[in-house]
């Protein structure tokens, strides 16, 4: 990995805000930089090497702090949200108890016997993809409030669960690991809470802004690769890390300075390098030679679709259920530990993160109709 491949990396990264800029289209910026991702790597032209430890590692630190920054977004001090709450949950709900039998059944159907993992992929949702389509279109309606819950309960839950199901034989030294990073990102909280409470918050902050120290993106950035780093050590993946130290932020109330600074270091940097990655790491040529993947991938994205639509009998927006089935860091992480392990058939990776594509091309769609149908109502 050289100064130039990054270069590299950043470039195919800018089709990313090239692509969303149309505000009709409404596309969240990481459809383009996935897509580029893709065609720059192992499935396109190859100018992208995903396998380059450098650049596996810097993009891991992205993931970590995409989702941070996912987490920070939960507006948790909203008091509007705790009333949402009943209603996320039940969302959440649904869609977890109808992913049981449509995991095993798209298991069934393709003879890998891996139905406890489908079922934990079609009920996660991404609160990487989620909160920043929110952010962007500025939904606070009360079903988005409730998809926010919503979203935060299932990528939390099935981040946990995640490799309970791809090594069940594994599952006890999984669920203490995942309660690890869990316990270590509530210490984190208690301790930011006294700090606040004693002033000393505002005091480095004022410190930092006179004298242009920093110190609030640097004590951000050792707690949350600290906390990575204990993931990684207990087999965890980082984005259950990133998303526990950005609650706590959201938690206590993140700083505006922190905001802007975290805005630009993963927006500007870390996270289209770990998307343009994400997309180069995708070998989608492997499923030509294995038909069966195909019809995997078409079926957890189908499924995934249908779950989380289901959720409309409860009265949801079609356009936000819909948006609740965005795929990624799950599907991501899933891919990682099943490599990694060797749990995986051949090409069932690449299916895997072929359907979570799918889910984000679905959550462009979504996110540009829930905007119009949200201008329609105020028009009349």
């Amino acid at each position: 990995m050289t100064l130039f491949a990054m270069a590299v990396v950043l470039l195919a990264g800018l089709a990313g805000p090239l692509l969303a800029t149309p505000e009709r289209a409404r596309i969240p910026i990481v459809v383009g930089e996935i897509l580029l991702g893709v065609a720059a790597g192992r499935t396109g032209f190859g100018w992208v090497d995903a396998g380059d430890p450098i650049l596996s590692f810097v993009a891991s630190a992205g993931f970590a702090l995409v989702m941070l920054v996912a987490g920070s977004h939960v507006p948790l001090r909203d008091p509007a949200l705790r009333v949402a709450a009943g209603r996320g949950a039940v969302l959440a709900a649904l869609a977890g108890v109808l992913s049981a039998p449509a995991g095993f059944g798209v298991a069934a159907l393709v003879g890998t016997g891996h139905g406890l993992l489908y079922a934990v992929l079609l009920a996660s949702s991404s609160a990487a993809l989620v909160m920043p389509v929110l952010n962007e279109t500025k939904l606070a309606t009360p079903p988005a409030l409730a998809l926010t819950v919503q979203v935060a309960i299932a990528d939390t839950a099935c981040i946990v669960a995640l490799p309970l199901a791809a090594a069940p034989e594994r599952a006890g030294r999984a669920a203490l690991g995942a309660l690890a990073v869990v316990a270590a990102g509530a210490v984190w909280f208690v301790v930011l809470r006294w700090l606040h409470s004693r002033g000393l918050v505002d005091r480095a902050h004022d410190l930092s802004k006179s004298r242009h120290f920093g110190l609030e993106l640097r004590i951000a950035l050792i707690v949350l690769f600290g906390l990575a780093g204990l993931a990684q050590l207990v087999g965890v993946s980082v984005m259950l890390a990133g998303f526990v130290a950005g609650l706590a932020l959201a938690a206590v109330g993140e700083p505006r300075r922190l905001a802007r600074q975290l805005f630009a270091v993963t927006d500007g940097f870390l996270g289209p390098v770990f998307f343009v990655w994400l997309g180069a790491s995708l070998d989608l040529r492997a499923l030509g030679q294995h038909p069966v993947m195909l019809v995997l991938a078409a079926l957890i994205a189908a499924g995934s679709v249908v779950v989380h639509g289901a959720t409309r009998l409860l009265g949801q927006p079609f356009p936000l259920a819909l948006l609740a089935g965005a795929q990624l860091g799950v599907p991501v992480a899933a891919v990682t530990i099943g490599t990694s392990e060797k749990l995986l058939a051949p090409g069932e990776a690449g299916a895997i993160l072929a359907a979570a594509l799918i889910s984000v091309g679905v959550t462009a769609w979504a996110a540009s109709r829930a905007v119009r149908d949200a201008e329609s109502r105020e028009a009349s």
